[in-house]
């Protein structure tokens, strides 16, 4: 009884491979990349550059777009691009249009992403989840939205980048419910463009390290914070919460951050590649083994671990 199951098994697990293995003719097709100053963004776009693609790269610094210019190809063409001011959005979409012309735009990557503050989630603000909302939600709508017709004209797709902690929020902060956010719009997305052809994929990775995850930023960033908190706050937390939280911040970091950023743009690769891409990817070991299968146990679980890696304010109700 098992041996057929077995065999059958093995056979859709081959067979999966050989459709996910199928690639589209080469071509020198339009992709547009936000957040290339650096990170993946810049790594992605040197990429498919490489691999002769017309890459449209979306600065957000005149720096970031002259230095990404000069080590690629005459080929890649680099704009500034703010993707929480709706100005230069529209801006950005004109210029695109200007460069496909009748073509269409094949490709879109939203990959521009911010941090924002990670700590306690009551040392924060509304403005510091608006700012974070701003570049990693709205952004990525605002982009999509203003591209959309010109991926409909080259039946292209649309390439999310999230997280995992868009699946499971492991800190406070408006990272992890920006990437939420981030996931239903791609979900709702994929179903309504699917008729005109356009495919939608979500590449959410583990931890990876990139400026966005530097240990001396984030800790910088915290700090500052705890000196603007009212003093009977920091009075409920004890001066010790501050030094224990980055040690296990930094330690987290330090233990699963994974240096090889390939792994994460060969997903996008695929996405833009791949004649049949997957609806999701999930990059890095961290993100398969940990993140993702901790997402599916009960919240009381989750609450457990997390609540016992994390210090207690020094006044915490027992």
């Amino acid at each position: 009884m098992w041996l057929p199951l077995l065999l059958a098994a093995l056979l859709g697990a081959a067979l999966w491979l050989l459709r996910d293995g199928q690639r589209l003719p080469a071509s020198a097709a339009f992709v547009f990349i936000t957040g290339c100053d650096s990170g993946f963004g810049r790594l992605l776009a040197l990429r498919l550059d490489q691999r002769g693609f017309r890459v449209l790269a979306g600065c957000l610094t005149p720096v970031g777009a002259e230095d990404l210019q000069k080590v690629a190809s005459s080929r890649l063409r680099a704009t500034l691009l703010d993707v929480t001011d709706p100005q230069s959005v529209q801006q950005a979409a004109k210029w695109v249009e200007t460069q496909v012309g009748g073509a269409g735009l094949f490709g879109l990557v939203n990959n521009a992403a911010v941090a924002g503050i990670i700590g306690p989630t009551p040392w924060l603000s509304r403005e510091d989840f608006q700012r974070v909302l701003d570049v990693n939600t709205l952004g990525p709508i605002g982009v999509t939205l203003a591209l959309l017709p010109l991926l409909q004209r080259a039946r292209g797709r649309v390439v999310n980048m999230t997280s995992v902690l868009g699946r499971l929020a492991a800190n406070g902060g408006g990272y992890c419910v920006s990437k939420f956010g981030l996931e239903a719009f791609s979900d709702s997305l994929r179903r309504d463009v699917a008729p005109f052809g356009v495919r939608v994929s979500i590449v959410g990775p583990g931890f990876f390290r990139t400026p966005m995850t530097n240990q001396d930023s984030l800790e910088t960033t915290l700090r500052a914070r705890w000196a603007e908190l009212a003093p009977a706050t920091r009075a409920h937390y004890g001066e010790a919460f501050l030094a224990k939280y980055l040690q296990v911040q930094q330690h987290i970091m330090s233990l699963i951050c994974d240096p090889d950023l390939t792994k994460v743009t060969r997903c996008l690769e695929h996405a833009l590649t791949a004649r049949h891409p997957r609806t999701r990817y999930s990059p890095g070991w961290d993100a398969r083994l940990l993140w993702l299968p901790a997402s599916y146990l009960p919240a009381s679980l989750v609450d457990a671990v997390l609540g016992w890696v994390l210090p207690k304010p020094a006044q915490a109700v027992c």
